[in-house]
């Protein structure tokens, strides 16, 4: 008897040759429900959090405008909450000069606005460097829309998103009426690409193999839904071969973009050029059954509004001019080079070694 009852209890369980046919699948689709509740449920904790930090924030609000109750008040709030609830984090008088923030912020319940979709470290990132309500909601929307990070959102706010959206130049109105709206918040103006080191000095090549270098970075700094191709990408027309600076594609779009680089001013011609490059892109790279027309984008260190706008109105085909800042020449020349860096280093350890 006891034979038989080991035997059951260390039985194996049926081997892959036994399964049926679409079983690991089914595990699959069992494990992807499981993960997603668990999403969730997370989700559902964060909400319910923000909502009752914003329910504090306006009870203590309240009060203090109808009964003059003073800041004072809120350390012996956070005394008598902690004194409650001992287990429960959240009740330092820092936290709570936050929710009463956010209730000031956002008067509004905080459950009808994106920011009580965010986690709290988000919201409190929001309303220390952000000044204006409408500055705060586009960076809670955009956060909640793409998902960002934390230190995602702190790089867009930096980077001041919310003047650079959709500041480019464009004919995507005429070109691309159905997409436009999408299209403007996919390009910006100006592009932040001082994390390549460069002035506006630099040769193009340099610049083209510098973004490709830290494509990552660039991928970032472009948006969300860039996926790198290639760069210098082969075309042959004809008998003729051209090379595109960099060929992008935006998988939510489902557009090729070509990225043109100019380290100076953007002159008709250029227009011209890749308005040329996209007509052959949307015939020789696009799968027409699958992707949108290609989208181009001049990216030049500087340009006349005017002759870009007249380049633009002619142009056939979607585009959009864009300038790029680097680092700032006259300041990278007043900072010590690597040189200066490593002889102050040696200096250092020399007097180190001397004095011990």
């Amino acid at each position: 008897m006891s034979d038989e009852i080991t035997a059951k209890a260390v039985s194996l369980p049926a081997q892959s040759s036994e399964l049926p046919p679409g079983f690991f699948d089914m595990v699959s689709d069992l494990k992807a429900i499981v993960r997603g509740a668990h999403v969730r449920a997370q989700l559902k904790v964060n909400t319910e959090l923000i909502r009752m930090y914003w329910d504090i924030g306006q009870t203590i609000v309240s009060h203090q405008k109808e009964e003059g109750w003073g800041t004072k008040v809120v350390a012996r709030i956070s005394v008598e909450l902690r004194t409650a609830f001992p287990n429960q984090r959240g009740f330092s008088r820092s936290n709570l000069n936050y929710m009463l923030k956010m209730a000031r912020v956002w008067p509004e319940p905080i459950f009808q606005q994106a920011a009580g979709k965010l986690p709290w470290g988000h919201v409190q990132l929001l309303m220390d460097k952000c000044g204006a309500r409408s500055e705060l909601d586009f960076y809670a929307s955009r956060a909640v829309q793409h998902g960002w990070s934390r230190n995602a959102l702190e790089h867009q706010i930096r980077s001041r998103l919310h003047e650079r959206e959709g500041a480019a130049l464009s004919n995507f109105a005429v070109t691309a009426p159905e997409d436009s709206e999408a299209l403007e918040a996919m390009v910006k103006s100006p592009y932040n690409l001082d994390f390549t080191g460069l002035d506006n000095q630099a040769p193009e090549r340099t610049l083209e193999d510098a973004l490709v270098a830290r494509v990552v970075t660039f991928l970032t700094e472009l948006g969300v839904g860039f996926a790198f191709v290639g760069k210098q990408y082969p075309l042959r027309v004809g008998a003729s071969d051209f090379r595109l600076d960099l060929l992008f594609y935006h998988c939510r779009l489902h557009r090729y973009v070509i990225i043109e680089l100019k380290t100076g001013r953007a002159e008709p011609e250029h227009f011209g050029k890749l308005n040329f490059y996209l007509a052959a892109a949307d015939d020789l790279v696009r799968n027409p059954e699958r992707d949108g027309p290609t989208i181009g984008l001049l990216l030049a260190a500087n340009h006349d509004p005017a002759v870009a706008e007249y380049a633009l109105a002619r142009s056939g085909s979607p585009m959009a001019m864009a300038t790029w800042t680097g680092v700032d020449a006259e300041a990278q020349k007043a900072l010590p080079s690597a040189e200066d860096l490593a002889r102050v280093a040696d200096d250092v350890l020399r007097a180190e070694t001397d004095a011990s």
